[in-house]
């Protein structure tokens, strides 16, 4: 059996999959934000740790966790935790969706070096400028600063008492020559940091350590089988959907979106705000489209409304409407790509009095769609072209919503078949490979697809001319 942890923002998932690769079991623990200031957002490492016991503990009390031969790790990316020579936290774990380091970003994305080495806009989420915000505004706490990891890592630190780190979550930091995939020292100084304060770099499918024998007998597990690097909570999604190979891409409705393309080659492209990050494999990369409002977008309108989201798309039927003459920019919190703006906002236009619920509804559905094919517009010009998305996270269970988006981007969507092949489990995928050493293609495969969803043809037109509505509204 092997084991994988998901430290995702709102909770900690565990999932455990035998070797056939079938799941047996999952748990999940909640976890909270804090935000004690405007476009703050923090969380103590040790809530971290006390969710992955509570959900551990719940899986142990239905399998016996004995077998569990190897342990992989997935997690939020670009959140700074930072720790003294002890290994103790300083101050509470800065977070991918924290924007207080704006400025520090825009001065480091200022200087060329950055976007030519690690191949991305510095933005502020990222976490190089939080290190420089905590050297400009607590510079009493950042000189005790004897390391920084990355949330997983914080993880493999207890499970493992090793300070490591994996290149796709590495690629997220601004600190990483993604081409070279090594830690840059031009770019480290060019921030105040230095090499001897990053963990240790691996590959995703590499053992990072072996488990703590204190940890071990805690949930009956076997003392020093190993931890594999793990990935970045999206690179980790593409290793349990199977997405690994060139050509291949998938779309994400979560509450932000993502439109990802595995490629076998390093594709900087900045100017379009697309992440160019290292894949969880040696000698993979991948391409990243982010939306930052995706069926995040349809809850807050479903908060608005009153009204579950489900209910809400089931009010649109099953055949697939013309676009309305509502449309909606869903930029509620700011845009990635390929805009990069921290403070446009989201609005509805075109809105008349007879512009009822359903209306708002197809409109928020379709802003998503037009804001994903303003993603594959600039992963295509960036250098990837994926033949078909799988559709992935809570949003993809309605076939409504793919079917939008399958004609807005003129894309056949695959709908996997029901199971999980999320963030946690490609990490299990991982933890198997590290134990095993494992061939990646014999074990990333894709999930069975139980549906085709095909672009409209007849109503191509229509939506390429709310597409080119949709770009014009956008502010800048």
């Amino acid at each position: 059996m092997y084991l994988g942890i998901d430290l995702g923002t709102s909770g900690v998932k565990a999932l455990l999959m035998d070797d056939a690769q079938q799941v047996l079991a999952s748990a999940t623990a909640p976890l909270t934000v804090s935000r004690p200031h405007p476009g703050w957002s923090e969380q103590a490492p040790s809530d971290w740790i006390e969710a992955t016991r509570d959900a551990l503990r719940e899986l142990a009390a239905g399998q016996d966790l004995s077998a569990v031969k190897g342990i992989g790790l997935s997690g939020q990316m670009h959140g700074a935790v930072t720790l003294d020579r002890a290994d103790h936290v300083i101050r509470p774990a800065i977070l991918w969706n924290d924007s207080r380091s704006q400025s520090q970003a825009a001065r480091l994305d200022a200087m060329p070096e950055f976007r030519e080495i690690s191949g991305n806009i510095v933005f502020a989420g990222f976490t190089a400028p939080k290190l420089l915000w905590m050297a400009e505004e607590e510079p009493q706490l950042f000189a005790q600063v004897d390391c920084v990891l990355l949330p997983k890592d914080y993880l493999r630190l207890w499970l493992t008492g090793e300070r490591v780190a994996e290149m796709s979550d590495a690629a997220g930091t601004s600190w990483l020559d993604t081409g070279a995939r090594a830690w840059s020292d031009r770019l480290l100084a060019a921030s105040g940091m230095r090499r001897d304060q990053m963990a240790r770099l691996i590959e995703g499918s590499a053992v990072s350590g072996g488990l703590r024998g204190e940890v071990a007998s805690e949930f009956g597990l076997a003392q020093g089988i190993p931890v594999a690097g793990g990935a970045g909570d999206n690179a980790a999604t593409a290793i349990g959907a199977g997405t690994v190979a060139e050509g291949q891409g998938f779309v994400s409705l979560g509450t932000s979106g993502v439109l990802f393309a595995a490629t076998d080659r390093y594709l900087p492209r900045p100017d379009s705000a697309v992440h160019a990050f290292c894949h969880a494999l040696p000698g993979m990369w991948h391409q990243m489209g982010v939306i930052l409002s995706a069926s995040g977008a349809l809850e807050w309108l479903s908060g608005i409304v009153g009204r579950p989201a489900a209910d809400l798309t089931a009010e649109l039927g099953t055949a697939l409407r013309p676009p309305g003459e509502v449309s909606f920019l869903p930029y509620l919190s700011g845009d990635r790509t390929p805009h990069n703006s921290a403070s446009v906002r989201a609005g509805f236009a075109g809105l008349s009095a007879r512009s009822d619920r359903a209306a708002m509804t197809q409109a928020v559905l379709e802003g998503v769609a037009f804001a994903f094919a303003d993603n594959l517009a600039a992963l295509r010009a960036a250098g990837s072209d994926p033949a078909a998305l799988l559709a992935l996270g809570g949003g993809a269970r309605s076939d409504y919503w793919l079917r939008v988006i399958a004609t807005a981007l003129d894309l056949p969507v695959l709908v996997p078949e029901s199971g999980d092949f999320g963030a946690a489990f490609g990490a299990a995928r991982l933890g198997l490979m590290a134990e095993s050493s494992a061939d990646p293609a014999q074990v990333c495969t894709p999930p069975r697809i139980g549906a085709e969803i095909r672009p409209d043809p007849a109503l191509r037109g229509a939506f390429d001319e709310a597409l080119g509505r949709f770009r014009d509204l956008y502010p800048g």
